[in-house]
């Protein structure tokens, strides 16, 4: 519902800023996120080929991270493309329908990857504290019914937050100092009372946040009390090893969101908020698969083997 007080339909508009207040920036920035973008897209779709391509790698840690890197180049594709074209163009408008949808997306996007970090800290934790029932407890239907729950939960959390905004009513232009449409900014540009809306976003948002923090942290309590337990030094090296990427991975993720959520709100604050979401839409899902890949000797070689291919068949 898009009116005014009086009942009137208008046209509401957003104006994403983004980096318009540094013009000498702008081509050096297209240029830096173009080739972040182009990055993201070959990384994330060359993980998932990798994935599928190589029989080693058919095991539920890499069934996992290939739906990792999908919804990663799903979500930067949601934003990055309008951050480009912005850096190019005068007009930086947006509808109120277009800027709900790219965050109702971006959101399906965001609870989706938490999720999933959850699953993926779960398949270690198990691989390592139980790894004579691993095949049991992983599962091709297990692994299966976890990555549609993930997805399923992601897209009922976006459908939440999503209706608590299209009850609003919006009647004003409102200017967002950011590249990226982000509930609090569409929350403001209502005119109607939003205390509902808050109040779903706040439960909704938090409730996220625990159930998959609390996950992580104690499936990695239990593998580190394990890995310590371990007589061979070997084994705990290996341990780690197996654990080191994802590890790596979520600290990127929830460091990025705490610091997003620490940085106070006041103007002077509107560059570190744009330097973080940066960070978090674009950065991220760019270096998920280089984590994994970096580290991981089957994945290397495959990607040896697929250039001698394309060289040879030049």
């Amino acid at each position: 519902m898009v009116s005014t007080g009086k009942n009137q339909s208008v046209a509401v508009i957003f104006i994403l800023l983004g980096f318009s207040e540094y013009p000498k920036l702008q081509v050096p920035l297209f240029l830096l996120f173009l080739t972040i973008y182009a990055v993201t897209v070959v990384g994330n779709l060359g993980m998932i080929v990798i994935i599928r391509i190589n029989p080693k790698l058919h095991t539920p840690m890499y069934f996992f991270l290939q739906h990792l890197s999908f919804v990663d180049f799903c979500y930067s594709t949601i934003a990055t493309p309008k951050l480009l074209e912005n850096l190019v163009v005068e007009d930086r408008s947006i509808s109120i329908k277009g800027c709900i949808s790219q965050f109702s997306i971006g959101v399906t996007c965001v609870v989706t990857e938490s999720v999933m970090l959850a699953v993926m800290a779960y398949d270690r934790f198990v691989a390592i504290c139980y790894p004579l029932l691993y095949t049991v407890f992983m599962s091709p239907k297990r692994c299966i019914l976890l990555v549609s729950v993930t997805y399923s939960w992601g897209v009922i959390s976006s459908i939440i937050f999503t209706y608590s905004l299209l009850v609003l009513s919006f009647c004003e232009t409102k200017i967002i100092n950011n590249f990226v449409c982000e509930y609090s900014v569409i929350l403001s540009a209502s005119c109607s009372d939003k205390h509902f809306s808050e109040i779903i976003f706040f439960i909704f948002a938090n409730l996220n946040a625990l159930c998959t923090l609390i996950t992580i942290l104690t499936s990695y309590f239990l593998i580190f009390v394990t890995i310590f337990k371990m007589n061979s030094s070997s084994g705990r090296y290996k341990a780690f090893s197996t654990c080191a990427s994802h590890l790596t991975a979520v600290s990127i993720f929830y460091g990025t969101i705490l610091f997003l959520y620490c940085i106070p709100s006041s103007q002077n604050s509107w560059l570190l908020v744009k330097v973080g979401s940066v960070l978090y839409i674009v950065v991220i899902p760019m270096i998920n698969p280089l984590i994994y890949s970096l580290r991981n000797n089957v994945v290397k070689e495959t990607i040896r083997k697929l250039m001698h291919l394309k060289i040879i068949s030049q």
